[in-house]
């Protein structure tokens, strides 16, 4: 059993009391009724082109295909970071990654840790449990090991899943020789591959939720760590994908069959909530954190690279949501939007109140779009951002900024700007750095300003008392 020490522990009791008694008092029973359900799923390293209704020809995702057919589509939606942790702490804040601390990934040695969320970050299920929510995670946290960075401190009533960044193995699910799976606070051991853990966990909450007696919508975040490495399918789906596709690569093969292997699980998830009357009133959003990893033969749509860059293979993700009744099913967006988005979206839909107001967050609301009316475009200025070691960044950060048609990126710490133009340049083959000055010096400028600001953010753990906090 893994406890909260003392102060922390009492502090996580706190909110979770403040939250639930302030449910009743902000809306009655009947108002939350009529509230949809959220599920959020989060998949890890999917790269664009890996799913079959994306393209893939190689693959079978009956299911995901199926929940994507059933509503709207996002042919432009963007992670916010080509890596993990970063990514996963915009969508939970609607911010900037940097602005709230976790610029790389949180790791499991300080040596090579890049990140530590800032104690004032508000998350998402903090204003879904004060509408009335509750609020539940599954799967992969990857936004620190200890208190009080821990699902329970930060909002969620529940949480079954694992704490750490990726898993050695996924059937005994250690990082490091290092046990990080929990059910809420209790450290757990169980069996079996972490894909079908996670479906299986998902399930149970919401055949739980299903019987609640309290009224309550529930809001589950569902994240998966496949398909990132290792790539480890059960043998007999790889079988399946080889008996099926005799010309694929061998390494190609794992990966469909991960993938496969995963959207059988998201299918499973998917059933559960039919056959528990739910998924009428239900909002599921399907999103990935970044791009594929080309090394462990990724499709990422003939975008450039992938995961871990700043190109458009590691940033551009699949994306599509299913609302029955209210988003048009086959229905496509080409609207620009980042992870960060779906915060503010979210709280839209659930009509819960963005902590100090939308303006205190960088996520713009997308609901408009899914409820097919005209948006305009989110933000004029779009920035990318990811802090690494190793001798490939040595503690330094790789940027991305979008404005219009123009992308500049620095794909690494020791080469120069690149700027290209998607517009007629969508796989960023031609560098017109040289050939357009005006528009260089103007987009660089600009990200300049940007780190600027992320500069007054802490983002490692303090040595001693509070981390510096301030918007």
């Amino acid at each position: 059993m893994s406890v909260l020490p003392g102060a922390n522990r009492l502090l996580a009791c706190v909110v979770a009391v403040c939250l639930v008694v302030g449910v009743m008092g902000e809306a009655g029973a009947e108002d939350l009724a009529v509230r949809p359900n959220v599920l959020l799923i989060l998949v890890d390293d999917l790269g664009y082109g890996d799913l079959g209704y994306m393209g893939a020809d190689d693959m079978r995702t009956p299911h995901i295909d199926r929940l994507a057919a059933s509503g709207m589509t996002f042919t432009n939606f963007y992670a916010n970071c080509p890596v993990c942790s970063p990514t996963r702490a915009a969508l939970l804040t609607g911010r900037y990654q940097d602005l709230v601390g976790v610029p790389g990934v949180i790791r499991t040695h300080p040596r090579n840790n890049w990140g530590y969320l800032r104690p004032d970050a508000v998350l998402l299920p903090v204003p879904m449990a004060k509408a009335g929510y509750h609020t539940a995670m599954v799967g992969k946290w990857h936004l620190g090991l200890e208190a009080p960075n821990l699902p329970g401190p930060r909002g969620f009533e529940h949480f079954h899943g694992f704490l750490g960044d990726m898993m050695d193995d996924y059937y005994n699910h250690r990082r490091h020789g290092i046990n990080y799976m929990r059910k809420n606070e209790e450290t757990i051991d169980p069996r079996g591959h972490a894909t079908e853990l996670f479906s299986q966990w998902a399930v149970d909450y919401l055949q739980s939720a299903s019987k609640r007696k309290d009224g309550r919508p529930f809001f589950l975040y569902l994240a998966y760590n496949a398909p990132h490495t290792p790539i480890q399918p059960p043998e007999e789906w790889v079988a399946r994908v080889l008996k099926r596709e005799p010309k694929i690569d061998r390494r190609r093969a794992k990966l469909v069959a991960l993938i496969e292997h995963m959207d059988d699980g998201i299918g499973k998830v998917l059933s559960a909530l039919r056959l528990n009357g739910q998924q009428k009133n239900t909002l599921v959003i399907f999103s990935s954190d970044n791009g594929g990893q080309v090394s462990v033969g990724a499709n990422n749509g003939g975008l450039r690279d992938g995961k871990q860059s700043v190109y458009e293979g590691g940033l551009k993700v699949p994306t599509c949501a299913s609302w029955p009744g209210r988003i048009e099913p086959g229905s496509h967006s080409d609207l620009m939007a980042l992870s960060m988005d779906l915060f503010p979206t979210v709280c839209a839909v659930a009509r819960a109140p963005v902590p100090g107001g939308v303006e205190a967050i960088e996520g713009r609301s997308i609901l408009p779009t899914l409820m097919g009316k005209p948006q305009k475009e989110l933000r004029m200025a779009w920035f990318f951002s990811r802090r690494e070691g190793g001798a490939r960044y040595a503690g330094k950060t790789i940027e991305a900024m979008r404005q219009g048609p123009w992308k500049l990126l620095q794909n690494s710490p020791f080469e120069s700007l690149e700027l290209y133009n998607l517009e007629s340049d969508p796989k960023e083959q031609t560098n017109l750095a040289k050939k357009n000055p005006k528009i260089f010096r103007e987009m660089s400028a600009a990200l300049r300003r940007q780190l600027q600001r992320y500069g007054q953010v802490p983002w490692q753990k303090p040595a001693g008392g509070n981390q510096a906090t301030g918007r």
